[in-house]
């Protein structure tokens, strides 16, 4: 095992794989931009190193500098987390170049995956189903217009490199097809460095499945059932279920089976997730792409298998066989995630920046918060407006539902907007508590909003909540305004890694290495 991980990323993951590393006895080492000095994974981690500015292509994106600040720490290894490098070959490379471990796949099944287009060719060879599309980027805007034509509008453009919905246009016409090919082109080279995107017909009103995979270096390949993915706003999931409302075991047979034998023909290792939308009305599923790293999601499926995903891939990395075999795997209960983030559900989901003035996170039976944040944090204009990750879990759908409403009347968030009031409401609709989902759940949830009022029960429930949180907030804030003490922290750098000093009140949070230092 590792004596000493360093994690190249920040927020909730970072504070998730920091756990993990103290359930296995590693040493973890945070890194952080300026812009997150006082994060909340910089105080719990061993060592914290600045690695530069706030913009994440001056700190989190500088591959070398992550690497030489790994030397430094004396890290064995490195977890790359999700979003930012972690399913960057590049980066892959230069980490086993530089004589560390790097936690996930091999360069070559990272190299085959990460570009959408060569996953599909491999998803091909395999014998998967694909959505119909091309297996090349396009070249120019008439080797579009070309192939839209051959498979139709409407069509949806995709980043060959990358996820989370960036680099992502759907096309109706061809009229529209010049501005999305260039907006999508763009956003991919901003996000990922690559601006090339393909083409792939659009599978009318399907569900987004997929399938949690494992590898070891040793040969062995198990699937831990799927999950449910299909709200989406701007093609990013923001609620996930394990297992799938359909829970069908044939089924989930079927796309298990399918995505070991994509994982096989690249030699996977790690962690990964194969994707597929599947069609309610055909039964018929198809590959869409697969994901090099650990999923945002991964929540929902450790709660219901007991399985702890995080620490298998450390442990996986460090060359041991996997923990279980897939007659071990067992689904029980259902889990239900949600995504809260600091933006404005009412103003289509814009980030909602600024300092957190009050949190009361819930808890209880059933329920699990990964958050990334505290109270008196401020949520960054530059990276993802993620706090956390609500997750509750029952031994039906039903009662699963049943905890997540309770803890999203519980949740409050002061200082900025966030998606828990639309939460609240979600998971009181029909077509939800149904089961009736797919990607364009969000759309047809807003018309319904729009165009019938809330139930009476509903509303009575929602207004309480809300009237609750203003109450709760409120006395928050006078009791802290009241307060004669204050508690100054502050932040001094030295030789690069940065350390904070000063006293410490009842309310702090702030967790201490073994050493007494923050």
């Amino acid at each position: 095992m590792f004596r000493k991980i360093l994690i190249a990323n920040r927020g909730e993951i970072a504070v998730r794989v920091i756990r993990a590393c103290r359930d296995l006895g590693v040493s973890p080492i945070a890194i952080f931009s300026e812009a997150d000095a006082g994060s909340l994974h910089v105080r719990l981690a061993d060592e914290a190193y600045c690695i530069g500015p706030a913009a994440s292509s001056e700190s989190y994106l500088k591959i070398q500098s992550i690497i030489d600040v790994a030397k430094q720490g004396g890290a064995e290894a490195i977890h790359p987390g999700y979003g930012f490098l972690a399913e960057n070959a590049k980066f892959a490379r230069a980490v086993s170049a530089a004589g560390l471990i790097f936690i996930g796949p091999t360069t070559d099944a990272m190299q085959v995956m990460g570009s959408k287009t060569s996953a599909r060719r491999a998803a091909i060879a395999a014998g998967a189903p694909v959505v119909p599309g091309t297996t090349e980027a396009l070249k120019s805007l008439d080797d579009a217009r070309a192939a839209a034509a051959r498979f139709g509008y409407p069509i949806m453009l995709k980043a060959s490199a990358g996820g989370g919905g960036k680099g992502m246009r759907q096309v109706a016409n061809e009229l529209d097809l010049r501005s999305a090919l260039e907006a999508a082109q763009s956003e991919a080279a901003s996000a990922f460095g690559n601006s090339e995107v393909y083409l792939e017909k659009i599978v009318e009103k399907p569900r987004h499945i997929e399938i949690q995979i494992f590898a070891d270096q040793h040969g062995n390949y198990v699937h831990l059932g799927e999950r449910e993915c299909s709200i989406q706003r701007r093609h990013q999931k923001v609620i996930e279920e394990c297992p799938s409302p359909i829970n069908d075991a044939g089924l989930r047979a079927r796309m298990g089976e399918a995505a070991i034998k994509i994982a096989k023909t690249v030699n996977y290792v790690g962690a990964g997730t194969v994707e597929f939308l599947f069609s309610d009305t055909t039964r018929e599923f198809y590959f869409l792409e697969m994901n090099t790293r650990l999923q945002v999601e991964h929540p929902v499926t450790e709660l219901v298998t007991g399985l702890d995903l995080v620490c298998e891939q450390i442990r996986v990395a460090a060359g041991a066989q996997l923990s279980f075999a897939q007659d071990d795997v067992q689904l029980r209960g259902h889990a239900i995630e949600c995504r809260v983030y600091a933006e404005d559900p009412e103003n289509n989901f814009l980030p909602s920046p600024g300092r957190i003035d009050f949190l009361r996170v819930p808890a209880g039976p059933g329920i699990r918060d990964d958050g990334g944040v505290t109270e008196g944090d401020e949520v960054s204009i530059y990276y993802d407006p993620m706090i956390s990750k609500l997750a509750a879990w029952g031994r039906t759908r039903e009662e699963a539902i049943d905890r997540l409403r309770r803890a999203l009347d519980e949740y409050a968030v002061g200082g900025i907007r966030t998606t828990l009031s639309f939460f609240r409401e979600v998971i009181r609709d029909g077509e939800f508590i149904e089961g009736r989902l797919d990607t364009g759940f969000i759309a047809r949830f807003n018309e319904r909003r729009g165009r019938t009022p809330t139930s009476r029960g509903s509303e009575r429930v929602s207004e309480s909540s809300v009237n609750q949180d203003i109450a709760i907030i409120a006395a928050a804030l006078a009791f802290k305004r009241a307060q004669s003490k204050s508690y100054g922290i502050e932040v001094r750098q030295t030789d690069s890694k940065w350390r904070m000093t000063g006293r410490a009140s009842s309310m702090d949070n702030f967790a201490r290495d073994r050493s007494g230092r923050f």
